[in-house]
């Protein structure tokens, strides 16, 4: 089933990677121009429907008053989802050099959490996220438009035993970080030393026991400011930035 993407950067990446599964864009009068301009171009250009819908006049004027400032002013656009990855394909063979940054998310039952986490992912060059099946958001349009393209240029997978995929991804030299504000390491005791999967919790238990059991080292982001706690988007994402090769501390 397609998802109604609102976000024309979201619908913008999609085209440009995967068209095939873009079936139709739907665009309000007047709305044709800007982003949504440049998405219904690229649509045409691979032979894509794209839809005007009429608005009688004065109800034009009111919505086009009450959407001033807004992302669109009800375009969207019919995108399949992707297909998740087959886990042993986000990461490298066994016995080969490897290097990178991956994710894994325990639970995460905000959309706009994940969502927010691919965008950032994306921006550093995440190599892949592992997601849960069971007790998480689903990955939904939502998702896609609070990634902003995200969605399409990080590979993921969606697993039901997160703890068995941790193993899998141990046995390829990857080395795995729990996150916790119970650890007693700090996250600045390690370096981009080595690839590493990053875990991030569920918003409200953090990691369930089996995931932290699976855990090679389990760091914490000390607060030094009258706030102890951090959304688990934002914190996913200083996480991200500093061990990312292409994060702070880079050389």
């Amino acid at each position: 089933m397609a998802l109604e993407l609102k976000n024309p950067h979201s619908v913008m990446a999609a085209l440009q990677t995967r068209p095939i599964d873009v079936t139709e864009i739907r665009l309000t009068a007047g709305s044709a121009q800007g982003s949504w301009g440049d998405v219904a171009d690229e649509a045409r250009s691979q032979r894509i429907p794209v839809v005007i819908k009429k608005s009688a006049p004065q109800k034009m004027k009111r919505r086009q008053a009450e959407d001033q400032g807004r992302r669109t002013a009800g375009s969207v656009a019919l995108v399949k989802p992707r297909t998740p990855f087959v886990l042993n394909e986000l990461f490298p063979d066994s016995g080969q050099e490897t290097g990178g940054l991956w994710l894994a998310l325990d639970c995460i039952q905000d959309p706009h959490n994940i969502g927010a986490i691919f965008r950032t992912a994306a921006f550093f060059g995440v190599r892949g996220i592992v997601l849960t099946k069971d007790r998480s958001a689903p990955i939904n349009a939502t998702v896609y438009d609070v990634a902003s393209g995200g969605m399409e240029a990080v590979p993921f997978a969606v697993e039901t035993n997160l703890s068995r995929s941790m193993t899998q991804a141990k046995e390829t030299g990857v080395w795995i970080m729990g996150t916790s504000e119970h650890a007693e390491e700090d996250v600045s005791v390690y370096s981009q030393d080595r690839p590493w999967m990053v875990v991030i919790g569920n918003e409200e238990k953090g990691l369930r026991r089996l995931t932290l059991e699976q855990c090679d080292v389990v760091t914490r982001l000390t607060p030094t400011g009258i706030v102890d706690s951090l959304n688990a988007s934002v914190a996913a994402g200083i996480m991200i930035a500093r061990f990312s090769p292409f994060g702070p501390g880079t050389k």
